[in-house]
């Protein structure tokens, strides 16, 4: 059974299927009133703080009964619908059964989280099941790249099934990853992906299953194992999240007035917080990749990769934010291989950069192009945009640390195109940039080639 319902920008509940108008009553909410069902008000709330859509399991009570549910709720200017499935009874629990059992139960809750990310794939929650593993607070990880937290591995064939899933609009299992803030903890992550009522991608939910052998020993005493500057880095990188996302999370309550409205301007000044706060966490994951690409012994683990595979899966993740900006990715054709040596999840960050900028400063109505190619040796990805191009005297600059082309303009860090040649040199490659003013620009990603014949 499914119900529709919406929640107006005062939390009022102003159209209800006959489902959920039930529920309303039976709490002792009024047609048209406050929503009288506190689960279902909260994640209404969450999802208008965050401007995104919000999916949540819940248990409630009807009248005599428990029901299971999940709600999806998608914010907009006017309010916040809802979609209700489920509707499952849940039977009483049994008293009794051995101790072994009941154990057994409270260590697999334990041993598995739920989480949540948004359509840029940063984590907007993770149950406080997996707090301990982390190493930091679930406030802490809000708005954090999922690649930040979690080191994605390929399966036996190669294949990372969550990108799958994005790619297919299905479901996925089993994706192997490991927790990088603590050791490298296996981990297993397993979920879907969220769709807006208009069928845009609207963000990734699941749950995380922990080895039940692995959870939360008590951390070893490192002593020098780790430079004092790197402690300090990692120290500081998880300090900073927990305020600066807190930030974005009240800001945008504020801007969205939901607790009610506020003085007029105000909203805009919240808008105006939750932007910068925003681009600061940005920094922060900056910072974070520069620290590590800038340690004497970095290095990259390579192997075979599909640059033209790879240059697909990026303009996917970016496909809803160049929608936004009425922007086309035209990208290489499906089917089409380009093997290369490199590290995936390093070449889906450069390419996730450079498609990212292209985007940006391209002009609205206009098209990137990723275009795939061989040089001799040399496999090649092109990056290409309508924008209006850089000066041959910037060519240089801007690959510089903390420089961009033009510093009144919106935009990142200036580390990104920084970080993305490091990485590139790291794997035997490099990045280059052809570009004159009013002409765009071509960015090019260069890595060796893989052997004639070499299967991806």
């Amino acid at each position: 059974m499914k119900a529709q319902g919406r929640i107006d920008r005062l939390g009022c509940l102003i159209s209800a299927d006959p489902p959920l108008a039930k529920l309303q009553a039976g709490a002792g909410g009024l047609p048209g009133g406050k929503v009288a069902i506190p689960q279902i008000a909260s994640i209404a709330r969450l999802a208008r703080s965050l401007s995104a859509p919000v999916s949540r399991p819940v248990i409630v009570a009807d009248g005599p009964h428990t029901i299971e549910l999940m709600v999806d709720a998608h914010p907009d200017a006017e309010g916040v619908g809802l979609a209700i499935s489920g509707w499952d009874s849940i039977a009483p629990v049994p008293v009794g059964g051995s101790l072994a059992d009941r154990e057994h139960d409270f260590a697999r809750l334990e041993a598995d989280g739920a989480w949540e990310a948004d359509s840029n794939l940063r984590l907007i929650r993770v149950s406080d099941a997996v707090d301990g593993d982390l190493g930091i607070s679930p406030t802490a990880v809000h708005g954090v790249p999922l690649t930040k937290i979690f080191r994605l591995l390929p399966d036996d064939q190669g294949d990372l099934p969550i990108l799958s899933a994005l790619a297919n609009r299905i479901p996925f299992a089993d994706q192997a990853a490991e927790l990088i803030e603590s050791d490298a903890l296996p981990v297993r992550l397993s979920g879907e992906p969220v769709f807006d009522d208009s069928g845009r991608f609207a963000g990734l939910r699941g749950r995380i299953s922990l080895p039940l052998d692995k959870r939360s020993a008590p951390e070893p005493d490192i002593g020098g194992a780790y430079p004092a500057d790197d402690n300090f880095a990692r120290r500081l990188d998880a300090a900073l999240r927990g305020p600066i996302g807190r930030i974005i999370h009240n800001a945008d309550a504020a801007a969205a007035q939901v607790d009610g409205p506020v003085r007029r301007g105000y909203a805009g000044y919240a808008n105006d917080i939750a932007s910068a706060a925003r681009h600061l966490l940005g920094l922060v994951d900056d910072l974070s990749n520069l620290q590590a690409v800038e340690r004497a012994d970095f290095t990259i683990e390579t192997d075979i990769v599909d640059l033209a595979d790879i240059a697909r899966r990026a303009a996917g993740l970016l496909g809803v934010c160049a929608g936004d900006r009425k922007v086309r990715i035209d990208r290489p054709a499906e089917g089409e291989q380009l093997p290369a040596i490199g590290d995936f999840g390093r070449v889906l960050q450069i390419l996730v950069n450079l498609i990212g900028n292209a985007v940006r400063y391209s002009p609205e109505e206009s098209a990137v192009w990723v275009r795939s190619e061989i040089e001799g040796d040399t496999a090649v990805i092109i990056v290409a945009d309508q924008g209006k191009g850089i000066a041959l005297d910037d060519q240089q600059r801007i690959f510089e640390k903390f420089e961009r082309v033009d510093p009144s303009e919106p935009g990142g860090s200036g580390l990104g195109l920084y970080i993305s040649r490091r990485l590139a040199r790291a794997m035997g490659g490099d990045i280059t940039v052809d570009s004159a003013p009013g002409q765009g620009a071509r960015f090019i990603l260069t890595l060796r080639r893989a052997p004639e014949g070499t299967r991806t």
